[in-house]
Protein backbone atom coordinates (compact mmCIF):
# COMPACT_ATOMS: atom_id res chain seq x y z
CA UNK A 1 0.00 0.00 0.00
CA UNK A 2 1.39 3.41 -0.97
CA UNK A 3 1.21 6.53 1.21
CA UNK A 4 -1.68 7.96 -0.82
CA UNK A 5 -3.86 4.89 -0.17
CA UNK A 6 -2.94 5.00 3.52
CA UNK A 7 -4.13 8.62 3.79
CA UNK A 8 -7.42 7.78 2.02
CA UNK A 9 -7.97 4.80 4.32
CA UNK A 10 -7.62 7.04 7.41
CA UNK A 11 -9.61 10.07 6.17
CA UNK A 12 -12.32 8.27 4.15
CA UNK A 13 -12.72 4.53 4.78
CA UNK A 14 -15.73 4.27 2.42
CA UNK A 15 -13.80 5.83 -0.47
CA UNK A 16 -10.90 3.49 0.24
CA UNK A 17 -13.19 0.43 0.02
CA UNK A 18 -14.73 1.63 -3.25
CA UNK A 19 -11.25 2.22 -4.66
CA UNK A 20 -10.12 -1.29 -3.72
CA UNK A 21 -13.31 -2.85 -5.19
CA UNK A 22 -12.76 -0.99 -8.47
CA UNK A 23 -9.17 -2.18 -8.64
CA UNK A 24 -10.25 -5.78 -8.05
CA UNK A 25 -12.96 -5.54 -10.72
CA UNK A 26 -10.49 -4.09 -13.21
CA UNK A 27 -8.02 -6.84 -12.39
CA UNK A 28 -10.67 -9.53 -13.13
CA UNK A 29 -11.79 -7.72 -16.28
CA UNK A 30 -8.28 -7.55 -17.70
CA UNK A 31 -7.44 -11.22 -17.23
CA UNK A 32 -6.99 -13.80 -19.98
CA UNK A 33 -8.52 -12.90 -23.34
CA UNK A 34 -10.23 -9.85 -21.87
CA UNK A 35 -6.85 -8.12 -21.99
CA UNK A 36 -6.28 -9.19 -25.61
CA UNK A 37 -8.75 -10.28 -28.28
CA UNK A 38 -11.81 -9.77 -26.05
CA UNK A 39 -10.69 -6.42 -24.63
CA UNK A 40 -13.34 -3.71 -24.43
CA UNK A 41 -10.93 -0.96 -23.42
CA UNK A 42 -8.16 -1.08 -26.04
CA UNK A 43 -8.53 1.69 -28.59
CA UNK A 44 -7.52 -0.63 -31.42
CA UNK A 45 -10.60 -2.79 -30.70
CA UNK A 46 -13.17 -0.15 -29.71
CA UNK A 47 -14.20 0.42 -33.33
CA UNK A 48 -14.72 -3.28 -34.03
CA UNK A 49 -18.39 -3.87 -34.83
CA UNK A 50 -19.17 -7.50 -34.07
CA UNK A 51 -22.28 -9.52 -33.41
CA UNK A 52 -22.47 -13.28 -33.32
CA UNK A 53 -25.42 -15.59 -33.58
CA UNK A 54 -26.42 -19.21 -33.91
CA UNK A 55 -25.42 -21.20 -37.01
CA UNK A 56 -28.86 -20.51 -38.47
CA UNK A 57 -28.60 -16.79 -37.70
CA UNK A 58 -25.08 -16.42 -39.07
CA UNK A 59 -25.34 -18.81 -42.02
CA UNK A 60 -28.85 -19.82 -43.06
CA UNK A 61 -30.35 -16.31 -42.89
CA UNK A 62 -27.56 -14.89 -45.11
CA UNK A 63 -27.33 -17.66 -47.68
CA UNK A 64 -29.48 -16.07 -50.37
CA UNK A 65 -27.14 -13.08 -50.67
CA UNK A 66 -24.00 -15.19 -50.32
CA UNK A 67 -25.07 -17.59 -53.08
CA UNK A 68 -25.98 -14.90 -55.57
CA UNK A 69 -22.81 -12.91 -54.95
CA UNK A 70 -20.70 -16.06 -55.17
CA UNK A 71 -22.26 -16.98 -58.52
CA UNK A 72 -21.84 -13.44 -59.78
CA UNK A 73 -18.13 -13.58 -58.94
CA UNK A 74 -17.83 -16.95 -60.70
CA UNK A 75 -19.43 -15.47 -63.82
CA UNK A 76 -17.48 -12.21 -63.85
CA UNK A 77 -14.34 -12.34 -61.68
CA UNK A 78 -11.43 -14.25 -63.28
CA UNK A 79 -9.80 -15.09 -59.95
CA UNK A 80 -13.02 -16.53 -58.52
CA UNK A 81 -13.63 -18.56 -61.67
CA UNK A 82 -10.08 -19.84 -61.64
CA UNK A 83 -10.20 -20.80 -57.96
CA UNK A 84 -13.36 -22.90 -58.29
CA UNK A 85 -12.24 -24.54 -61.53
CA UNK A 86 -8.83 -25.29 -60.03
CA UNK A 87 -10.55 -27.16 -57.22
CA UNK A 88 -12.88 -28.99 -59.61
CA UNK A 89 -10.08 -30.03 -61.97
CA UNK A 90 -7.73 -31.28 -59.25
CA UNK A 91 -10.30 -32.90 -56.98
CA UNK A 92 -12.61 -34.48 -59.57
CA UNK A 93 -10.98 -34.06 -62.98
CA UNK A 94 -12.24 -36.79 -65.30
CA UNK A 95 -14.17 -38.31 -62.39
CA UNK A 96 -13.44 -40.51 -59.38
CA UNK A 97 -13.25 -44.11 -60.59
CA UNK A 98 -14.50 -47.11 -58.64
CA UNK A 99 -12.12 -49.77 -57.38
CA UNK A 100 -14.13 -52.38 -55.48
CA UNK A 101 -12.40 -53.58 -52.31
CA UNK A 102 -14.51 -56.20 -50.55
CA UNK A 103 -13.55 -57.78 -47.24
CA UNK A 104 -12.75 -61.21 -48.70
CA UNK A 105 -11.41 -62.65 -45.45
CA UNK A 106 -14.61 -61.85 -43.54
CA UNK A 107 -16.78 -63.16 -46.39
CA UNK A 108 -14.78 -66.39 -46.65
CA UNK A 109 -13.60 -65.83 -50.22
CA UNK A 110 -10.25 -66.79 -51.64
CA UNK A 111 -8.31 -64.07 -53.56
CA UNK A 112 -9.39 -65.36 -56.98
CA UNK A 113 -13.07 -65.35 -56.04
CA UNK A 114 -12.76 -61.85 -54.56
CA UNK A 115 -11.05 -60.55 -57.71
CA UNK A 116 -13.77 -62.01 -59.91
CA UNK A 117 -16.53 -60.54 -57.72
CA UNK A 118 -14.90 -57.12 -57.76
CA UNK A 119 -14.53 -57.17 -61.55
CA UNK A 120 -18.21 -58.09 -61.91
CA UNK A 121 -19.26 -55.26 -59.57
CA UNK A 122 -17.09 -52.73 -61.45
CA UNK A 123 -18.47 -53.93 -64.79
CA UNK A 124 -22.08 -53.60 -63.63
CA UNK A 125 -21.40 -50.21 -62.07
CA UNK A 126 -19.89 -48.96 -65.35
CA UNK A 127 -23.08 -50.05 -67.12
CA UNK A 128 -25.24 -48.19 -64.59
CA UNK A 129 -23.00 -45.08 -64.62
CA UNK A 130 -23.62 -44.48 -68.34
CA UNK A 131 -27.33 -43.74 -67.79
CA UNK A 132 -27.78 -42.69 -64.17
CA UNK A 133 -28.84 -39.06 -64.63
CA UNK A 134 -32.56 -38.38 -64.24
CA UNK A 135 -32.26 -35.64 -66.88
CA UNK A 136 -30.30 -37.94 -69.27
CA UNK A 137 -27.70 -35.20 -69.80
CA UNK A 138 -24.63 -36.55 -67.96
CA UNK A 139 -22.98 -39.74 -66.85
CA UNK A 140 -21.94 -40.43 -63.27
CA UNK A 141 -18.47 -38.92 -63.68
CA UNK A 142 -19.75 -35.67 -65.19
CA UNK A 143 -22.25 -35.45 -62.35
CA UNK A 144 -19.41 -35.63 -59.84
CA UNK A 145 -17.84 -32.50 -61.33
CA UNK A 146 -21.18 -30.65 -61.34
CA UNK A 147 -22.00 -31.69 -57.76
CA UNK A 148 -18.61 -30.54 -56.49
CA UNK A 149 -18.65 -27.24 -58.42
CA UNK A 150 -22.21 -26.48 -57.31
CA UNK A 151 -21.31 -27.21 -53.69
CA UNK A 152 -18.33 -24.84 -53.86
CA UNK A 153 -20.34 -22.11 -55.54
CA UNK A 154 -23.64 -22.37 -53.62
CA UNK A 155 -22.54 -23.91 -50.35
CA UNK A 156 -24.41 -27.18 -50.80
CA UNK A 157 -26.33 -29.29 -53.30
CA UNK A 158 -28.98 -31.97 -52.93
CA UNK A 159 -29.38 -35.32 -54.69
CA UNK A 160 -32.65 -37.23 -54.89
CA UNK A 161 -32.52 -40.93 -55.77
CA UNK A 162 -35.67 -41.73 -57.77
CA UNK A 163 -36.41 -45.08 -59.41
CA UNK A 164 -37.08 -44.57 -63.15
CA UNK A 165 -37.70 -47.34 -65.68
CA UNK A 166 -36.03 -46.86 -69.07
CA UNK A 167 -35.99 -49.22 -72.05
CA UNK A 168 -32.69 -51.06 -72.43
CA UNK A 169 -31.50 -50.15 -68.93
CA UNK A 170 -31.71 -52.97 -66.36
CA UNK A 171 -31.37 -50.53 -63.45
CA UNK A 172 -34.03 -48.17 -62.11
CA UNK A 173 -31.85 -46.13 -59.73
CA UNK A 174 -31.25 -42.58 -60.98
CA UNK A 175 -29.74 -39.38 -59.59
CA UNK A 176 -31.64 -36.09 -59.66
CA UNK A 177 -29.56 -33.03 -58.74
CA UNK A 178 -31.35 -30.20 -56.91
CA UNK A 179 -29.77 -26.73 -56.70
CA UNK A 180 -29.45 -25.25 -53.23
CA UNK A 181 -32.02 -22.47 -53.79
CA UNK A 182 -34.87 -24.92 -54.34
CA UNK A 183 -34.57 -26.27 -50.80
CA UNK A 184 -36.16 -23.46 -48.77
CA UNK A 185 -38.99 -22.72 -46.37
CA UNK A 186 -42.54 -22.55 -47.77
CA UNK A 187 -44.24 -19.24 -46.91
CA UNK A 188 -46.71 -20.93 -44.56
CA UNK A 189 -44.02 -22.64 -42.46
CA UNK A 190 -43.22 -20.72 -39.26
CA UNK A 191 -41.93 -23.59 -37.11
CA UNK A 192 -38.41 -23.09 -35.74
CA UNK A 193 -37.66 -26.72 -36.53
CA UNK A 194 -37.70 -25.82 -40.24
CA UNK A 195 -35.09 -23.30 -41.38
CA UNK A 196 -33.46 -23.15 -44.75
CA UNK A 197 -35.89 -25.82 -45.96
CA UNK A 198 -34.46 -28.41 -43.55
CA UNK A 199 -36.62 -29.89 -40.80
CA UNK A 200 -34.72 -31.38 -37.86
CA UNK A 201 -35.64 -33.38 -34.78
CA UNK A 202 -34.76 -32.68 -31.14
CA UNK A 203 -31.19 -33.87 -31.75
CA UNK A 204 -30.67 -31.73 -34.84
CA UNK A 205 -30.85 -34.69 -37.23
CA UNK A 206 -32.56 -33.99 -40.59
CA UNK A 207 -36.12 -35.29 -40.70
CA UNK A 208 -37.34 -33.86 -44.00
CA UNK A 209 -36.49 -31.41 -46.77
CA UNK A 210 -38.88 -28.89 -48.34
CA UNK A 211 -38.19 -28.70 -52.08
CA UNK A 212 -39.73 -26.06 -54.34
CA UNK A 213 -41.01 -27.44 -57.64
CA UNK A 214 -39.81 -24.30 -59.44
CA UNK A 215 -36.56 -22.42 -58.91
CA UNK A 216 -37.32 -19.41 -56.66
CA UNK A 217 -35.09 -17.15 -58.79
CA UNK A 218 -36.60 -18.14 -62.16
CA UNK A 219 -38.21 -14.92 -63.41
CA UNK A 220 -39.83 -16.65 -66.38
CA UNK A 221 -41.71 -19.19 -64.28
CA UNK A 222 -45.41 -18.42 -64.25
CA UNK A 223 -47.82 -19.39 -61.52
CA UNK A 224 -47.55 -19.94 -57.79
CA UNK A 225 -44.68 -22.06 -56.55
CA UNK A 226 -45.36 -25.28 -54.68
CA UNK A 227 -43.27 -27.17 -52.16
CA UNK A 228 -42.89 -30.91 -51.60
CA UNK A 229 -41.96 -32.33 -48.21
CA UNK A 230 -39.52 -35.19 -48.79
CA UNK A 231 -38.60 -37.33 -45.76
CA UNK A 232 -34.87 -37.64 -45.28
CA UNK A 233 -35.16 -41.42 -44.79
CA UNK A 234 -37.72 -44.02 -45.80
CA UNK A 235 -40.09 -44.89 -42.96
CA UNK A 236 -39.98 -48.68 -43.56
CA UNK A 237 -36.55 -49.33 -45.05
CA UNK A 238 -34.55 -46.45 -43.59
CA UNK A 239 -33.28 -45.79 -47.14
CA UNK A 240 -31.81 -42.34 -47.61
CA UNK A 241 -34.10 -40.38 -49.94
CA UNK A 242 -31.98 -37.21 -50.20
CA UNK A 243 -28.22 -36.78 -50.15
CA UNK A 244 -27.25 -33.40 -48.70
CA UNK A 245 -23.77 -32.59 -50.00
CA UNK A 246 -22.17 -29.89 -47.81
CA UNK A 247 -19.16 -29.13 -45.64
CA UNK A 248 -19.65 -28.35 -41.96
CA UNK A 249 -17.91 -25.55 -40.12
CA UNK A 250 -20.12 -25.27 -37.00
CA UNK A 251 -22.11 -27.77 -34.87
CA UNK A 252 -25.83 -27.47 -35.49
CA UNK A 253 -25.31 -26.15 -39.00
CA UNK A 254 -28.11 -26.98 -41.45
CA UNK A 255 -26.87 -25.46 -44.70
CA UNK A 256 -23.47 -25.10 -46.34
CA UNK A 257 -21.52 -21.90 -46.96
CA UNK A 258 -20.10 -20.98 -50.39
CA UNK A 259 -16.34 -21.39 -50.35
CA UNK A 260 -15.90 -17.81 -51.61
CA UNK A 261 -17.88 -16.32 -48.70
CA UNK A 262 -14.83 -15.15 -46.66
CA UNK A 263 -13.27 -13.43 -49.68
CA UNK A 264 -16.33 -12.06 -51.48
CA UNK A 265 -15.53 -8.44 -50.64
CA UNK A 266 -11.84 -8.82 -51.46
CA UNK A 267 -12.55 -10.46 -54.81
CA UNK A 268 -15.14 -7.85 -55.77
CA UNK A 269 -12.89 -4.92 -54.87
CA UNK A 270 -9.94 -6.50 -56.66
CA UNK A 271 -12.09 -7.07 -59.75
CA UNK A 272 -13.20 -3.42 -59.70
CA UNK A 273 -9.60 -2.31 -59.34
CA UNK A 274 -8.51 -4.51 -62.26
CA UNK A 275 -11.32 -3.19 -64.45
CA UNK A 276 -10.42 0.40 -63.55
CA UNK A 277 -6.75 -0.21 -64.38
CA UNK A 278 -7.73 -1.84 -67.66
CA UNK A 279 -9.97 1.07 -68.63
CA UNK A 280 -7.27 3.58 -67.66
CA UNK A 281 -4.77 1.72 -69.85
CA UNK A 282 -7.23 1.66 -72.75
CA UNK A 283 -7.90 5.41 -72.47
CA UNK A 284 -4.21 6.16 -72.18
CA UNK A 285 -3.58 4.14 -75.35
CA UNK A 286 -6.03 6.23 -77.38
CA UNK A 287 -4.59 9.23 -79.23
CA UNK A 288 -7.49 11.65 -79.49
CA UNK A 289 -6.89 15.21 -80.70
CA UNK A 290 -9.18 18.06 -79.69
CA UNK A 291 -9.18 21.23 -81.83
CA UNK A 292 -10.57 24.58 -80.74
CA UNK A 293 -11.57 27.09 -83.42
CA UNK A 294 -13.23 30.50 -83.63
CA UNK A 295 -14.72 29.62 -87.01
CA UNK A 296 -17.52 27.16 -87.65
CA UNK A 297 -15.45 25.36 -90.28
CA UNK A 298 -14.96 21.64 -89.88
CA UNK A 299 -11.41 20.83 -88.79
CA UNK A 300 -9.09 18.61 -90.79
CA UNK A 301 -9.41 14.91 -90.10
CA UNK A 302 -12.43 12.85 -89.07
CA UNK A 303 -14.37 12.46 -85.85
CA UNK A 304 -15.54 9.11 -84.47
CA UNK A 305 -17.87 7.51 -87.06
CA UNK A 306 -21.49 7.37 -85.96
CA UNK A 307 -21.67 3.58 -86.22
CA UNK A 308 -18.71 3.27 -83.83
CA UNK A 309 -20.18 5.52 -81.15
CA UNK A 310 -21.66 3.65 -78.21
CA UNK A 311 -23.51 6.43 -76.37
CA UNK A 312 -25.21 8.54 -79.01
CA UNK A 313 -28.31 8.96 -76.84
CA UNK A 314 -26.41 11.08 -74.30
CA UNK A 315 -25.65 14.47 -75.84
CA UNK A 316 -23.50 15.48 -72.88
CA UNK A 317 -20.99 12.64 -73.22
CA UNK A 318 -17.64 12.82 -75.01
CA UNK A 319 -16.33 9.70 -76.69
CA UNK A 320 -12.72 8.79 -77.26
CA UNK A 321 -11.53 6.83 -80.24
CA UNK A 322 -8.36 5.53 -81.78
CA UNK A 323 -6.70 8.52 -83.45
CA UNK A 324 -9.92 10.54 -83.53
CA UNK A 325 -10.04 14.30 -84.12
CA UNK A 326 -12.86 16.09 -82.34
CA UNK A 327 -13.82 19.75 -82.80
CA UNK A 328 -14.71 21.82 -79.77
CA UNK A 329 -17.03 24.80 -79.70
CA UNK A 330 -15.58 28.30 -79.18
CA UNK A 331 -14.65 28.85 -75.55
CA UNK A 332 -14.27 25.12 -74.82
CA UNK A 333 -10.92 23.65 -73.87
CA UNK A 334 -9.45 20.31 -72.88
CA UNK A 335 -6.83 19.90 -70.21
CA UNK A 336 -4.30 17.15 -70.68
CA UNK A 337 -4.83 14.18 -68.38
CA UNK A 338 -2.01 11.67 -68.08
CA UNK A 339 -3.21 8.55 -66.23
CA UNK A 340 0.32 7.06 -66.17
CA UNK A 341 -0.93 3.66 -67.24
CA UNK A 342 -0.11 0.82 -67.25
CA UNK A 343 0.52 1.08 -63.51
CA UNK A 344 3.92 -0.40 -62.67
CA UNK A 345 2.75 -1.36 -59.17
CA UNK A 346 -0.32 -3.21 -60.44
CA UNK A 347 1.24 -6.67 -60.69
CA UNK A 348 2.89 -6.62 -57.24
CA UNK A 349 -0.31 -5.38 -55.58
CA UNK A 350 -2.51 -8.00 -57.25
CA UNK A 351 -0.01 -10.72 -56.34
CA UNK A 352 -0.10 -9.60 -52.71
CA UNK A 353 -3.90 -9.78 -52.68
CA UNK A 354 -3.81 -13.19 -54.38
CA UNK A 355 -1.68 -14.47 -51.51
CA UNK A 356 -4.40 -13.52 -49.04
CA UNK A 357 -7.18 -14.97 -51.21
CA UNK A 358 -5.18 -18.15 -51.77
CA UNK A 359 -4.56 -18.54 -48.03
CA UNK A 360 -8.30 -18.37 -47.33
CA UNK A 361 -9.12 -20.86 -50.11
CA UNK A 362 -6.18 -23.19 -49.37
CA UNK A 363 -4.77 -22.62 -52.84
CA UNK A 364 -1.19 -21.27 -53.08
CA UNK A 365 -1.18 -18.05 -55.06
CA UNK A 366 1.16 -19.59 -57.67
CA UNK A 367 -1.50 -22.19 -58.42
CA UNK A 368 -4.32 -19.66 -58.13
CA UNK A 369 -2.90 -17.49 -60.91
CA UNK A 370 -1.13 -20.39 -62.71
CA UNK A 371 2.23 -18.60 -62.58
CA UNK A 372 5.29 -20.43 -61.26
CA UNK A 373 8.47 -18.40 -60.96
CA UNK A 374 9.96 -19.78 -57.73
CA UNK A 375 12.57 -22.50 -57.36
CA UNK A 376 11.85 -26.20 -57.73
CA UNK A 377 11.70 -26.71 -53.97
CA UNK A 378 9.35 -23.76 -53.41
CA UNK A 379 7.07 -24.74 -56.29
CA UNK A 380 6.93 -28.35 -55.13
CA UNK A 381 6.16 -27.24 -51.56
CA UNK A 382 3.29 -25.10 -52.88
CA UNK A 383 1.88 -27.98 -54.93
CA UNK A 384 2.19 -30.41 -52.03
CA UNK A 385 0.35 -27.99 -49.73
CA UNK A 386 -2.41 -27.57 -52.30
CA UNK A 387 -2.59 -31.31 -52.81
CA UNK A 388 -3.38 -31.79 -49.12
CA UNK A 389 -6.53 -29.71 -49.59
CA UNK A 390 -7.39 -31.48 -52.85
CA UNK A 391 -7.00 -34.95 -51.33
CA UNK A 392 -9.03 -33.96 -48.27
CA UNK A 393 -11.92 -32.78 -50.42
CA UNK A 394 -11.59 -35.78 -52.74
CA UNK A 395 -11.94 -38.10 -49.76
CA UNK A 396 -14.90 -36.01 -48.59
CA UNK A 397 -16.62 -36.18 -52.01
CA UNK A 398 -16.10 -39.93 -52.21
CA UNK A 399 -17.58 -40.41 -48.73
CA UNK A 400 -20.53 -38.03 -49.16
CA UNK A 401 -21.52 -38.67 -52.78
CA UNK A 402 -19.77 -41.57 -54.53
CA UNK A 403 -19.85 -44.21 -51.80
CA UNK A 404 -23.51 -43.76 -50.70
CA UNK A 405 -24.65 -43.95 -54.32
CA UNK A 406 -22.49 -47.02 -54.94
CA UNK A 407 -24.10 -48.70 -51.95
CA UNK A 408 -27.58 -47.87 -53.31
CA UNK A 409 -26.52 -49.32 -56.67
CA UNK A 410 -25.33 -52.53 -55.00
CA UNK A 411 -28.66 -52.95 -53.22
CA UNK A 412 -30.52 -52.89 -56.53
CA UNK A 413 -27.92 -54.99 -58.35
CA UNK A 414 -28.02 -57.73 -55.70
CA UNK A 415 -31.82 -57.57 -55.43
CA UNK A 416 -32.11 -58.08 -59.20
CA UNK A 417 -29.65 -60.97 -59.13
CA UNK A 418 -27.12 -59.29 -61.42
CA UNK A 419 -24.49 -59.51 -58.66
CA UNK A 420 -24.33 -62.55 -56.37
CA UNK A 421 -23.80 -61.61 -52.73
CA UNK A 422 -24.97 -64.30 -50.24
CA UNK A 423 -26.14 -62.82 -46.95
CA UNK A 424 -26.19 -59.28 -48.31
CA UNK A 425 -29.64 -58.48 -46.88
CA UNK A 426 -29.27 -60.62 -43.77
CA UNK A 427 -26.72 -58.62 -41.80
CA UNK A 428 -25.56 -54.98 -42.09
CA UNK A 429 -21.99 -56.11 -41.39
CA UNK A 430 -22.07 -58.49 -44.35
CA UNK A 431 -23.51 -55.73 -46.53
CA UNK A 432 -20.71 -53.40 -45.45
CA UNK A 433 -18.12 -56.07 -46.29
CA UNK A 434 -19.47 -56.29 -49.82
CA UNK A 435 -19.71 -52.49 -50.17
CA UNK A 436 -16.04 -51.66 -49.60
CA UNK A 437 -14.52 -49.51 -52.32
CA UNK A 438 -11.78 -47.03 -53.10
CA UNK A 439 -12.18 -44.05 -55.41
CA UNK A 440 -9.29 -42.87 -57.55
CA UNK A 441 -9.07 -39.53 -59.31
CA UNK A 442 -6.51 -37.57 -61.35
CA UNK A 443 -2.94 -37.83 -60.18
CA UNK A 444 -0.96 -35.07 -58.51
CA UNK A 445 0.91 -32.69 -60.78
CA UNK A 446 4.60 -33.49 -61.09
CA UNK A 447 7.38 -30.95 -61.48
CA UNK A 448 10.06 -33.59 -61.98
CA UNK A 449 8.41 -36.86 -63.15
CA UNK A 450 11.60 -38.90 -62.80
CA UNK A 451 11.99 -38.00 -59.12
CA UNK A 452 8.32 -38.75 -58.48
CA UNK A 453 8.59 -42.16 -60.17
CA UNK A 454 11.75 -43.00 -58.22
CA UNK A 455 9.99 -42.08 -54.98
CA UNK A 456 6.99 -44.23 -55.93
CA UNK A 457 9.25 -47.20 -56.71
CA UNK A 458 11.02 -46.80 -53.36
CA UNK A 459 7.72 -46.67 -51.46
CA UNK A 460 6.63 -49.91 -53.12
CA UNK A 461 10.01 -51.55 -52.48
CA UNK A 462 9.97 -50.66 -48.77
CA UNK A 463 6.36 -51.76 -48.36
CA UNK A 464 4.95 -48.27 -47.70
CA UNK A 465 2.57 -48.47 -50.66
CA UNK A 466 1.29 -50.79 -53.39
CA UNK A 467 1.78 -50.79 -57.12
CA UNK A 468 -1.97 -50.42 -57.61
CA UNK A 469 -2.10 -47.24 -55.50
CA UNK A 470 1.01 -45.73 -57.06
CA UNK A 471 -0.26 -46.42 -60.58
CA UNK A 472 -3.58 -44.77 -59.74
CA UNK A 473 -2.00 -41.72 -58.11
CA UNK A 474 0.79 -41.22 -60.66
CA UNK A 475 -1.11 -41.84 -63.90
CA UNK A 476 -4.71 -42.53 -62.90
CA UNK A 477 -4.38 -46.02 -64.42
CA UNK A 478 -5.50 -49.48 -63.28
CA UNK A 479 -2.44 -51.54 -62.35
CA UNK A 480 -4.08 -54.85 -63.28
CA UNK A 481 -4.84 -53.59 -66.77
CA UNK A 482 -1.30 -52.28 -67.05
CA UNK A 483 0.10 -55.73 -66.18
CA UNK A 484 -2.15 -57.50 -68.69
CA UNK A 485 -1.28 -55.00 -71.42
CA UNK A 486 2.44 -55.18 -70.62
CA UNK A 487 2.32 -58.99 -70.83
CA UNK A 488 0.75 -58.81 -74.28
CA UNK A 489 3.27 -56.21 -75.43
CA UNK A 490 6.28 -58.22 -74.19
CA UNK A 491 4.95 -61.34 -75.85
CA UNK A 492 4.55 -59.47 -79.13
CA UNK A 493 8.09 -58.08 -78.80
CA UNK A 494 9.56 -61.56 -78.32
CA UNK A 495 7.53 -63.02 -81.19
CA UNK A 496 8.75 -60.20 -83.41
CA UNK A 497 12.36 -60.88 -82.51
CA UNK A 498 12.72 -57.65 -80.57
CA UNK A 499 13.99 -57.21 -77.05
CA UNK A 500 11.98 -55.45 -74.39
CA UNK A 501 12.90 -52.14 -72.77
CA UNK A 502 14.81 -51.77 -69.51
CA UNK A 503 13.11 -52.85 -66.32
CA UNK A 504 12.28 -50.48 -63.51
CA UNK A 505 15.24 -51.72 -61.45
CA UNK A 506 17.60 -51.12 -64.38
CA UNK A 507 16.34 -47.57 -64.77
CA UNK A 508 16.85 -46.92 -61.05
CA UNK A 509 20.37 -48.39 -61.23
CA UNK A 510 21.29 -46.07 -64.10
CA UNK A 511 19.83 -43.10 -62.24
CA UNK A 512 21.81 -44.06 -59.11
CA UNK A 513 25.05 -44.26 -61.12
CA UNK A 514 24.39 -40.83 -62.64
CA UNK A 515 23.81 -39.31 -59.21
CA UNK A 516 27.07 -40.80 -57.88
CA UNK A 517 29.01 -39.35 -60.81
Amino acid sequence: MNIFDKVIEILSPERYLRRQAARQALKVLNSGYSNHGASKTKKSLLGWNYKGGSPDDDITDNLDILRQRSRDLYMGAPLATGALKTYRTNVVGFGLRLKAQIDAEFLGMDPEEADEWEKTAEREFALWAKDCDATRMMDFYEMQALVFLSMLMSGDVFCALPMIQRPGNPYLLKISLIEADRVCNPPEITDDKVRGGVEVDQYGAPVAYYIAQKHPLDKYTMGKNKWIRVPAFGEKTGRRNILHIMEFERPGQRRGVPILAPVIETLKQLTRYSEAELMAAVISGMLTVFITSNTPETPLGESIPLEQQIDTADQNSYELGNGAIIALAPGEDVKEVNPNRPNTAFDSFVTSMCRQIGAALEIPHELLIKHFTASYSASRAALLEAWKAFKMRRTWLAAKFCQPIYEEFLIEAVARGRIKAPGFFDDPVIRMAYSGAEWYGPSQGQIDPLKEVNAAALRVKEGFSTRAREAAELTGSDFERIVRQRAREERMMREGGLTGGPTGEEVLAVQSDDNEE
